[in-house]
C-alpha cells in the first residue's frame, strides 16, 4: 500500500502509474475519496469541538441536555459517514500498485525489458532437441494421464526417478541457501488467512487467480512469499535483527487465470507446483543492495546446475503489482530455442510492510518506521526439472 501522504502531495505517484499503464481511473477515484474523507473528518472535528465548548460546567439544564443530545446525534451520523468514506478509500487504496523505482526502464510489456547479463554457453546439438514433456514421458518420470484422472489439466504425477529428482532439487536448493547464503529455513503452513494475502498484495487484485477454501477464511498459498513475509505481520522488529533472511520450500497453488492456451503441455505452468522461496526484510537504505545480493543468491543455483541463463530488468509495464523493481532470471530451453522465466527477484520498498504493518525500531533514535521487503524464487523447482 502506498503512503497516503505520498499520493496526496506530489505528481510522483501519478507519473509512476503512468509508466505502468495509461488508465488512472483508480488513482483519480482515490484522490476524490481522500478529498471527501478529509473534508468530512474536518467537519466532524469542528462538531466535536463545538460539543466540548458547549458542555456545561455544573449540572446541565433540560435545555442544555437537549442541545447536547442533538449534537451527539449529529456527531454519530457524521462519524458513520466518515467511516463509510474511509472504508471506501481503503478498498480503492488496496488496488493501487507500487510505484517503479527511477532506474526501472519505461515500456508497456516484456519487449521493453533490459538485458543485464548472461551466463553459460548455450548448448549446440546435431539433432533437434525434444521438449521436456516428451523426454519426461519417454523416461516414464512424468505421468500426465494419471494426473488428469486424479485432478484434471495442468497437473503432473512424478514417478520413480522423476519424484526423486524433484525431491533432490528441493533439498539441494534449500540447503544451498541455508549453508552458503545464510538464510533461515522455515517450514510454514500452506493454508493462509485472507489478511496474509492482502499483506503481500495478492488480494484483492488477484482474487481470481487464487484458490479459496469453501466455508473458511483460508486460502491455498500461491507462493511462500505470503507466509514468510507475514511471519512479521503487525510486529516492530529491532534494527539489530535486520536484515532478516528466510527461505522455505512449499507447494504453491495458482489457478493460472488468463493463461488459457499458454504452456498447456508440460510442467511450465501448473495449478500445483513446488517452489523454493527467498524473502528478505531490511532497512530502507539497504534494500537496493539486498536486491542485488538476493538475485545473485538465486543465480548461484543455476550456476551450480550448469544451466545457461540471463538476467532481465523488467520495464514498468511488466512489473508485478507489488514490485518497485524486478530482475527476472530466464533459463535456456533448447527445444523452444528461447529463454524462459525461472525466478523473479523483486524489491517492494515499504509497499508490503504498510499493508501488513511490519515495522522496525531504529537503534540510535528509537524511531519506528516501515521496513522494506524483498523476495525471489530460488528456484521454481518444476521449471528447473524442465530445464534440466
Amino acid at each position: 500500500m502506498l503512503d497516503p501522504k505520498r499520493i496526496r502531495e506530489g505528481e510522483e505517484v501519478k507519473d509512476g502509474l503512468c509508466k505502468r499503464y495509461d488508465d488512472l481511473t483508480v488513482f483519480d477515484r482515490y484522490l476524490e475519496l481522500d478529498k471527501q474523507w478529509r473534508m468530512r473528518q474536518h467537519q466532524l472535528d469542528i462538531k466535536i469541538n463545538q460539543r466540548k465548548r458547549q458542555s456545561p460546567q455544573g449540572k446541565p439544564t433540560p435545555e442544555q441536555l437537549a442541545m447536547l443530545k442533538l449534537l451527539s446525534d449529529e456527531i454519530k451520523v457524521m462519524q458513520d459517514d466518515v467511516q463509510k468514506v474511509e472504508g471506501q478509500l481503503k478498498e480503492v487504496g488496496w488496488l493501487l500498485p507500487n510505484i517503479p523505482m527511477p532506474d526501472v526502464p519505461e515500456g508497456k510489456d516484456e519487449s521493453c525489458n533490459q538485458l543485464v547479463r548472461e551466463w553459460g554457453q548455450l548448448p549446440v546439438f546435431d539433432f533437434d532437441p525434444q521438449s521436456h514433456e516428451c523426454i519426461g514421458e519417454s523416461l516414464k518420470i512424468f505421468d500426465f494421464n494419471s494426473a488428469a484422472v486424479l485432478s484434471g489439466s495442468r497437473f503432473v504425477v512424478y514417478r520413480g526417478l522423476g519424484a526423486r529428482l524433484e525431491r533432490a532439487l528441493i533439498n539441494f536448493m534449500v540447503d544451498f541457501h541455508v549453508d552458503q547464503h545464510g538464510y533461515e529455513e522455515i517450514l510454514p503452513p500452506v493454508l493462509v488467512h485472507e489478511r496474509a494475502l492482502y499483506g503481500t498484495g495478492q488480494l484483492p487484485k488477484f482474487r481470481e487467480d487464487s484458490f479459496s477454501i469453501s466455508d473458511s477464511s483460508l486460502w491455498l498459498s500461491p507462493t511462500a512469499e505470503v507466509q514468510l513475509t507475514n511471519l512479521y505481520q503487525n510486529q516492530i522488529v529491532p534494527e539489530s535483527d535486520l536484515p532478516i533472511k528466510l527461505t522455505a520450500s512449499t507447494v504453491c497453488f495458482r489457478k493460472e487465470a488468463g493463461s488459457y492456451g499458454r504452456d498447456v503441455k508440460g510442467i511450465i505452468r501448473q495449478h500445483q507446483f513446488n517452489k523454493v522461496e527467498l524473502v528478505k526484510l531490511c532497512r530502507p537504505d539497504r534494500s537496493e543492495d539486498e536486491l542485488e545480493m538476493l538475485t545473485h543468491d538465486a543465480e548461484a543455483i543455476l550456476k551450480a546446475l550448469a544451466l545457461p541463463y540471463r538476467v532481465m530488468k523488467l520495464c514498468a509495464g511488466d512489473l508485478g503489482f507489488s514490485s518497485a523493481k524486478t530482475y527476472d532470471l530466464e533459463v535456456w530451453f533448447p527445444s523452444q530455442n528461447k529463454y524462459r522465466e525461472i525466478s523473479s527477484c523483486s524489491m517492494f520498498c515499504d509497499f508490503q510492510a504498510r499493508r501488513a504493518m511490519i515495522r522496525y525500531k531504529c537503534s540510535s533514535t528509537g524511531d519506528v518506521g516501515y521496513l522494506h521487503t524483498l523476495n525471489g524464487s530460488g528456484l521454481a523447482v518444476g521449471r528447473t526439472v524442465a530445464a534440466l
